[in-house]
């Protein structure tokens, strides 16, 4: 039997295994999936890491006008672009005279930059600020998430931006509809990725009222497409006295004026209509 032969019998027997070869750190290591489309800013901070070098090895903040000030090679620019594109441009300057094949790492530290606005129904309204990459679920969620009165639709408002990032002009602007139900039931807002400026309005519900012969009386909120049937129902059904071809509405007209309607249970609804469901005729 060869030596190469006796050698994988060995090892097949013994259950031993070959040693793994040792490789070197990756020259191109990658900041973290999150922050790898996370664009870096005045005030944000990042850890800098040279392997083999202690003294170079950081937390570093981006100045306001967007540099950095960095051991050897003094300032740096590094806003505007994502810490894997800083950790390249180190890289590239420190092989410049100054180390033999340097191995960087650039992570996001502490997010100072970009922020979006939550505003409306939600339980913590204001500034979020965007930690990496965040989507329109993760804004949601860090505002409190959206409260009871709150309409069916959320809408995010960006400005649109030019191929370079820059913002096209002030009334220039994107709108985002989203339907609130998706989103809770985890069908929409993963997909959104939010922008630095961003705003987010969970809008109040529109109501409309049921009174008469209805088991729960009072206000209840309005959805595009409502019938006299559904909202009827969503607030109680019938009384047993309760009749479903004596139903009429107080309704806005839209010169302000309100006037009565007859309605059956098949028309649609409209908002802040007073719907009034009249007793049997014995």
């Amino acid at each position: 039997m060869s030596l190469t032969a006796l050698l994988v019998v060995t090892l097949a027997i013994g259950g031993a295994q070959p040693p793994a070869p040792q490789t070197a750190p990756d020259q191109s290591a990658k900041a973290s999936d999150q922050n790898v489309r996370y664009t870096l800013g005045p005030q944000d901070q990042v850890k800098i890491t040279v392997f083999d070098e202690p003294d170079l090895t950081n937390i570093y903040r981006v100045d306001s006008d967007g540099f950095i000030t960095f051991p050897m090679i003094n300032r740096v620019a590094a806003s505007g672009i994502t810490p894997a594109e800083l950790q390249d441009r180190l890289r590239s300057m420190l092989a410049n005279g100054y180390i033999k094949n340097p191995q960087v790492r650039v992570e996001v530290e502490g997010y100072k930059s970009q922020s979006v606005i939550v505003g409306g129904e939600v339980r913590q309204p204001g500034k979020i600020p965007m930690t990496g990459t965040m989507t329109l679920i993760e804004a949601l969620a860090a505002a409190g998430s959206p409260t009871s009165s709150a309409a069916s639709e959320v809408t995010v408002s960006r400005q649109k931006r030019g191929p370079s990032g820059s913002v096209n002009g002030d009334n220039d602007v994107e709108i985002i509809r989203v339907n609130l139900k998706d989103i809770q039931l985890g069908r929409a807002g993963r997909d959104i990725q939010l922008q630095d400026g961003d705003i987010i309005n969970v809008p109040k519900a529109q109501t409309l009222y049921v009174t008469g012969a209805v088991r729960n009386q009072g206000a209840i909120i309005y959805e595009p497409g409502m019938t006299v049937q559904q909202a009827i129902a969503l607030a109680g059904g019938l009384t047993d006295r309760g009749s479903d071809r004596r139903i009429k509405a107080d309704r806005l007209t839209p010169d302000g004026k309100v006037t009565e309607v007859n309605l059956r249970p098949e028309d649609k609804v409209q908002p802040n209509d007073t719907i009034k469901v009249g007793n049997k005729i014995f």
